[in-house]
């Protein structure tokens, strides 16, 4: 059931991935290529709303989350919807990646966006070209399909193993193996 790298999949972290930007991540691949991928890790979240975060920002009920270990002092989002903002690429149907920070703030003034059809992220996960699949050839990644309702989970912190568990038996045994397993 070894899948591709692409824009709109994910990338699950094995579960003895050690590398602490990394250890059980699910991270959406918002662009693929030869040249090289992004992504954003969906299950870190932080304890800091993103109307927190950026003065004269309109109050948001929207969380930050890590995106990555790659450009910190960088702001990125991803959302759902029908209304498209312009500037934003289209990672699959229904789903996008950034646009202009103006038009999404007088959305939100305007009351026309809904805070749980946005991910903020701080940072990204980023690699170069041909980089991906050398990490794939040392099973660092599984590499799956996503729902748009798993990207927007209520529940990031369960993400991990909860996508897992939906792939079938084999994956199911990987989401439950021990973060420390000399503790078992």
């Amino acid at each position: 059931m070894s899948q591709k790298p692409e824009k709109g999949k994910v990338l699950i972290s094995e579960p003895f991935l050690n590398d602490p930007n990394f250890k059980r991540t699910i991270i959406l691949l918002a662009e693929h290529s030869e040249e090289g991928s992004v992504g954003f890790v969906l299950n870190k979240p932080t304890e800091v709303l993103i109307s927190q975060m950026i003065p004269e920002f309109p109050e948001f009920n929207s969380r930050v989350y890590y995106g990555g270990p790659v450009q910190l002092n960088t702001l990125q989002f991803v959302y759902r919807g029908e209304n498209i903002i312009e500037g934003s690429l289209e990672i699959m149907p229904g789903l996008y990646w950034g646009g202009s920070f103006e038009i999404l703030k007088t959305l939100i003034e305007s009351g026309s966006a809904d805070a749980r059809d946005f991910r903020f992220f701080l940072g990204y996960s980023g690699w170069d070209e041909g980089q991906i699949n050398d990490e794939l050839e040392l099973n660092s990644w599984i590499v799956a399909e996503t729902k748009i309702d798993d990207i927007f989970s209520e529940e990031p912190d369960k993400l991990w193993r909860e996508v897992l568990k939906k792939m079938g038996k084999k994956f199911a045994i990987l989401a439950s193996f021990p973060e420390n397993p000399s503790v078992n």
